[in-house]
């Protein structure tokens, strides 16, 4: 394990395996860690060398500033430390769910640099409502955050989508799964508080995309009800080339069902 600290004692750690000559940079999904992608590293180690990173609030990388919000200038500086510190001239992205943030940030921050983004499932293209709601209005994001102190308020709310029918069941149990402790609760809070300003323009996204010459791959499950299909068309619109792979699967098996197809590329 390594791990590249940066100023203020935010810690970000990440895990460097393979020995290839191409370079993949890996972030993983609310609620895992670094080792979600083992065994996708297993497979790719002869083609890259590949540095998975633990998100903050998320297995040993560390954030310091309470509900602080994340913003780009942070991450850059905490990316080009990274970059320097292991000599990386050029590189490759790879994000799933959440990690799809950090993918497209980083793209943002140094599109010279990239050579291929895979996205799998991938937030940030299409901002949720309901995170809109628990993250921006700070009266709402007050009332999100008394849900993590008094977890029946959650339950009660839950209770009232489930009869309305306002949210698709299998969201609800999704949610439900990664709120059941208070640990978990906390997660989900200061998670969506603290990455509240990764936020992209997807025309300036696919603008760095068209005009880098930089290789787009999206892969989505089929099934997903967390990151549909539909919400790809806010990047692809305006992609030149790109392209999009549709697996037979739901949201939480995206990652194993990919990775033949990453490998062939």
């Amino acid at each position: 394990m390594n791990s590249a600290t940066i100023h203020n004692n935010l810690q970000l750690s990440f895990q460097k395996t393979g020995s290839g000559d191409k370079i993949l940079i890996l972030f993983h999904g609310f609620g895992q860690h670094k080792q979600i992608f083992d065994e996708l590293t297993s497979e790719l180690e002869t083609q890259y060398t590949l540095y998975s990173f633990d998100l903050f609030f998320h297995g040993t990388s560390q954030w310091n500033r309470g509900e602080q919000a994340l913003e780009k200038e942070t991450w850059r500086t905490a990316m080009h430390q990274f970059l320097g510190e292991n000599k990386i001239e050029k590189f490759s992205l790879l994000g799933f769910s959440l990690g799809g943030k950090f993918a497209l940030a980083t793209l943002e921050l140094f599109p010279k640099k990239i050579e291929h983004v895979f996205l799998l499932a991938p937030d940030g293209i299409k901002t949720n409502l309901w995170y809109s709601l628990a993250t921006y209005p700070l009266l709402l994001r007050r009332f999100f955050k008394s849900m993590i102190l008094k977890p029946n308020r959650l339950h009660k709310i839950v209770g009232v989508l489930q009869k309305l029918n306002l949210v698709d069941k299998g969201l609800l149990r999704f949610a439900e799964s990664q709120m059941d402790t208070q640990a978990k609760r906390e997660r989900v809070y200061y998670s969506w508080v603290v990455f509240r300003h990764l936020k992209f323009d997807m025309r300036t996204i696919s603008h760095l995309l068209n005009s880098n010459s930089i290789k787009l791959t999206l892969l989505v499950g089929r099934y997903d009800k967390i990151i549909t299909i539909k919400n790809m068309d806010r990047l692809i619109r305006h992609v030149k080339n790109y392209q999009l792979e549709i697996l037979e699967t739901g949201h939480n098996e995206v990652i194993s069902k990919s990775i033949s197809i990453i490998k062939s590329l």
